[in-house]
């Protein structure tokens, strides 16, 4: 029934050839180029009405198609395209030939320049007198020495639970007379 050329018709091509045969004065529905197709190329997929439906849907968002009181038209020359969502882009400037445009600037804050002095001065103060506030816990217990043997020979190397130690209880000793 259908030849090889009409059966590698896109939906939007039958579509249109659809609504041009039809040459309804109010324009074309869904259902009757929906027939039109199904008579035309006889065997079609069985989703053929949701993959009509949304060729449709399509077709009017893009412009190719309008849409008024149910039915499609094919728009006129006079119609203007169909604008996209959203507000239009900017228009842009008109460059000079050989001008060259300008570099994409990176989104957000630009990194601080890096010093090459405060670097060096780091480096040669490393050694001199301790920085303000407490130092870091591992850096304390082995600097301070008097403080570390008598925590060393209370608990050699076993580690404190969190929280308050447990009472230590006096052992119980029986005297034997």
């Amino acid at each position: 029934m259908a030849t090889d050329e009409e059966a590698s018709k896109t939906y939007p091509e039958m579509i249109m050839e659809a609504i041009e045969a039809l040459n309804e004065k109010n324009g074309s529905n869904k259902s009757a180029i929906s027939k039109y197709i199904e008579t035309k190329y006889g065997e079609l997929p069985p989703s053929h009405s949701s993959l009509l439906t949304a060729h449709l849907a399509r077709m009017r968002e893009s412009g190719e198609l309008l849409f008024i009181k149910n039915n499609y038209f094919r728009p006129g020359a006079d119609v203007p395209p169909k604008r996209g969502r959203g507000r239009p882009p900017k228009p842009k400037p008109e460059l000079p030939t050989g001008a060259v445009l300008p570099q994409h600037r990176p989104r957000g804050r630009p990194p601080k320049p890096k010093d090459p002095l405060a670097a060096a001065v780091a480096k040669a103060t490393a050694g001199l007198p301790r920085r303000r506030g407490r130092p870091p816990k591992a850096a304390r217990s082995a600097a301070s020495g008097t403080a570390a043997p008598a925590a060393a020979a209370a608990g050699s190397g076993v580690k404190r639970g969190r929280g308050r130690p447990p009472k230590v209880k006096p052992a119980l000793v029986t005297d034997v007379v």
